[in-house]
């Protein structure tokens, strides 16, 4: 098991190629969870996570024959990018296998930093079996993405960054996948520290690190799709179980809904992009699956490489949750002028029309009459009442669609 010594040699040997990121105090998020919390935001990297410390470390402790060779990793994503920037930095070959669901944003990511990325299985654990069979059959130098004694004490630095940064902070909050992060970081914090309390977050999906820690071992657990991919790890590691057991005190889920509230939060408030993964301690708090108040929290923005498409629909929803996007399913005669008396009520609401859908086969619409779908923005549920309200006197009958 390692140690705070191993963690600080790690610190010393990648301090010059790390960026320090921020730990900032957020005035608003504080005051929606009744905490004062400090983001630590390692989105800010380079490679836009924090998997570039573990990456970085363990590629300076290989030998010249191992750097030789090749390495080669499996990823979702942020260890391929980091291992793919730092290796070709360095000129070594890399090789990268990903599954095939992985980002966009990703895999290009990837590629643009140097490395051969190899699309392979539908998650995490069959991308890693093939690049396990091509290490072996090309005789690579593989790069473990969490369980790794130098992996873990690269991510560990973080813990002596944020105590170097805030030592008053009386709690820290990161994420768990394999438990790379979770685990070096908290060994990191207690050695120096045993007073700070340390949580861990999972996404409720994909719950690993909580099975492993009720049995007496790694235990895998079901494949589930989560929009936190960074965390989504179905086994977590032999090095890092250990550390997680003897240094965390207590591991909480979050929801699906809950980690996207979290990422708008933070763009819409901090103006600050994050990934599932990275917003999952932010979800944790704002959710209240911790009963801290009126503590001083750390929280890890771990990455904030997420890909736009899943961002447009995650905003999409926030706003129709608070009652800035509305759809009204409205039934109306259907002859000329019609839809003008409707939008004139809608105008006087002072709602604005995004989308129309006319329909005059389902719904049991009657014959003369037509069925149209209204998206409008609005101010909120209390202005989408009023509206409501408006189209029942005008005689409207309607129906809001969820």
């Amino acid at each position: 098991m390692i140690g705070l010594v191993e963690i600080q040699k790690a610190m010393a040997r990648i301090r010059e190629s790390i960026r320090l990121s921020p730990l900032v105090h957020s005035e608003s998020l504080s005051a929606l969870s009744g905490n004062e919390l400090y983001l630590k935001l390692e989105n800010l990297q380079r490679t836009g996570s924090f998997k570039e410390r573990g990456a970085l470390n363990k590629i300076l402790t290989l030998t010249d024959q191992e750097k030789s060779r090749g390495v080669i990793a499996a990823s979702a994503g942020n260890h391929a990018q980091a291992v793919a920037y730092h290796a070709t930095a360095r000129g070594i070959r890399s090789r990268i296998c990903m599954p095939l669901a992985t980002p966009l944003v990703k895999v290009s990511a990837t590629r643009g930093y140097g490395a051969e990325v190899v699309l392979h299985g539908r998650n995490y654990d069959e991308a890693y079996q093939e690049a396990v069979r091509q290490c072996e059959a090309d005789g690579l130098t593989f790069l473990h993405p969490f369980d790794d004694e130098a992996v873990i004490a690269g991510q560990g630095t973080l813990g002596l960054e944020m105590l170097a940064q805030n030592p008053a902070l009386d709690v820290i909050i990161a994420p768990a996948g394999g438990g790379g992060l979770l685990g070096g970081l908290a060994c990191a914090v207690k050695e120096i520290n045993p007073r700070i309390e340390i949580v861990g977050v999972e996404a409720a999906r994909v719950p690993s690190m909580a099975a492993a820690l009720k049995s007496t071992g790694p235990v895998t657990v079901d494949a589930a799709t989560t929009i936190a991919d960074g965390i989504a790890v179905r086994r977590v590691g032999e090095l890092t179980l250990p550390l997680v057991r003897k240094y965390v005190d207590s591991m909480v889920v979050v929801e699906e809904e809950e980690i996207a509230n979290a990422i708008l939060l933070l763009l819409e408030r901090e103006k600050m992009l994050a990934e599932g993964a990275g917003a999952a301690a932010l979800a944790a708090v704002l959710q209240r699956k911790t009963a801290y108040q009126g503590k001083r929290i750390g929280l890890l923005v771990c990455g904030g490489n997420i890909d736009v498409t899943l961002l447009s629909r995650i905003i999409e929803r926030g706003l129709v949750k608070d009652g800035r996007l509305v759809r009204l399913r409205i039934h109306l005669t259907d002859h000329p002028g019609a839809l003008r008396r409707l939008c004139e009520v809608i105008e006087e609401q002072k709602a604005n029309i995004v989308e129309t859908m006319h329909d005059r086969a389902y719904y049991g619409v009657n014959l003369g009459d037509t069925v149209i779908d209204v998206t409008m923005e609005t101010r909120g549920t209390s202005h989408i009442q009023e509206l409501m309200a408006a189209l029942t006197t005008a005689g409207y009958v309607h129906e809001r669609v969820q």
